[in-house]
């Protein structure tokens, strides 16, 4: 059975978990990477017209996660943008990617809340089945 990527929130204390769930390693931090811009806004909102090339590496999953995310949150940050389509690659501890989106529109996004950066609280990334990979962890809102 094929798992159909998703994401979704899961509740810790004052800040938020974010989890994304796919069939490969790969297409679950895609999916936590809308997780973090579901936080924010609905990522069905986010246009695809500018996009930015992120690249990682971290001598693990769990800590290739982070780094992601937190890449996620400082290009968000400086561009001014929010993405609502990712691209993601593994390779060897080293993660390149692409994240599509547009630049925030306070009338349109209805920013929710600004999310500070990913922590290694809740990190987990794991194979939960033959063909379903799980990556999560909690971010500071």
């Amino acid at each position: 059975m094929i798992v159909e990527p998703r994401w979704e929130h899961f509740a810790h204390g004052a800040d938020i978990g974010v989890r994304g769930i796919g069939p490969s390693k790969a297409a679950a931090f895609e999916q936590a990477a809308l997780a973090l811009t579901g936080v924010i806004t609905d990522p069905a909102r986010i246009g695809a017209s500018t996009s930015v090339e992120v690249r990682c590496a971290a001598p693990d999953d769990e800590l290739l996660l982070v780094d992601w995310l937190n890449a996620i949150i400082f290009e968000m940050a400086t561009r001014k943008l929010l993405f609502g389509r990712f691209a993601v690659h593994l390779t060897d501890g080293t993660l390149t990617a692409t994240a599509w989106g547009e630049p925030v529109d306070v009338l349109r996004h209805a920013p929710a809340v600004e999310v500070k950066g990913a922590t290694l609280t809740g990190l987990s990334v794991r194979r939960d089945g033959p063909e379903r990979w799980v990556a999560e962890c909690v971010v500071d809102v």
